[in-house]
């Protein structure tokens, strides 16, 4: 007997792109909200980090989105953006001569990046000055020191237009009075500049120590944050990053400025003490939960 096979199925056409799109007719409206309120507010308190989101259906909401769209832009926008010596000057210049050292004076240089394109594409060229600025510092008198303080624009301008002075007035209280023997060399203002240049201009300045204050990296919830970067007896082309410390975040919603201030005169005596920076030298001690600082300044370890 011959058996019976199983009758076939017919084959399935694909679906047309019109046959695909949903009618506004047959439209779920889903609705808009976290997955759970309670948790995503718990979250939002205790981080800037985008968390518990709102979202419809699948998706985040709009809003949500536009706002990644906007935070984007801005720290995009501290990237590109040229720092402003015309603005930044004055202002420290004002800020120095109602200061304990009043006869600061101030450097303007750059770097061999000659402008923000370059900058981007080229590392290495905003670690070194350029002709005009080596020769500006090499015809100065030459003169010791022990700290030369840098501000440099690095990857946001905006950080250090918004941070920068206001750290500095916040740190030479601090060295009057618990260094008051420390010779501070003129601050540059460097356009342009990574990190390293800090080296050749600290070695140019005769300097033992240096501070570089210079926007970071632009994050999605922090576009204007500023770094110090500190170095014990700086070489150019030879000191190495394990070489330095840094203290980062340095912002109104970050690290305040007494705090970075206070961390940074920790640092500076301890170099001076010890004739070294980088990995050898640890972060103030937090095992009694406190920041105790010769200065008699103290702060929370959980403010750190």
């Amino acid at each position: 007997m011959s058996q019976s096979r199983p009758e076939s199925k017919p084959e399935s056409k694909p679906k047309s792109r019109a046959e695909l799109q949903q009618s506004p007719e047959d439209a779920v409206s889903l609705p808009v909200e976290p997955l759970n309120p309670d948790i995503s507010a718990r979250l939002r308190s205790l981080t800037p980090a985008r968390v518990g989101l709102r979202r419809s259906g699948s998706s985040i909401a709009t809003s949500e989105l536009l706002d990644f769209q906007l935070s984007h832009a801005r720290a995009r926008d501290a990237v590109h953006a040229p720092l402003q010596p015309s603005t930044l000057l004055p202002a420290l210049s004002a800020m120095l001569k109602s200061s304990q050292y009043p006869s600061t004076e101030i450097l303007v240089l750059h770097s061999a990046a000659k402008d923000r394109q370059i900058y981007l594409q080229r590392p290495d060229l905003g670690r070194k000055l350029d002709e005009p600025s080596q020769k500006r510092l090499h015809e100065r008198p030459q003169c010791p020191c022990d700290l030369a303080i840098l501000i440099a624009d690095g990857l946001s301008a905006l950080a250090v237009e918004r941070h920068a002075i206001s750290l500095i007035a916040a740190l030479l209280p601090l060295l009057s009075a618990s260094l008051p023997e420390l010779r501070i060399a003129p601050i540059s203002l460097v356009e342009q500049a990574r990190v390293a240049i800090g080296d050749e201009i600290a070695h140019g300045l005769h300097a033992n120590l240096a501070i570089v204050l210079i926007g970071e990296r632009p994050g999605l919830s922090s576009p204007d944050s500023l770094g110090a970067y500190i170095t014990w007896q700086p070489r150019p082309g030879i000191t190495s990053d394990a070489e330095r410390n840094c203290i980062s975040n340095i912002r109104a919603e970050g690290l305040s400025y007494p705090q970075a201030a206070a961390r940074l005169l920790h640092y500076i005596q301890e170099a001076r003490s010890k004739r070294l920076t980088g990995v050898a030298l640890k972060d103030p001690d937090t095992d009694s939960g406190r920041l105790e600082l010769s200065t008699g300044t103290a702060l929370e370890a959980k403010d750190r």
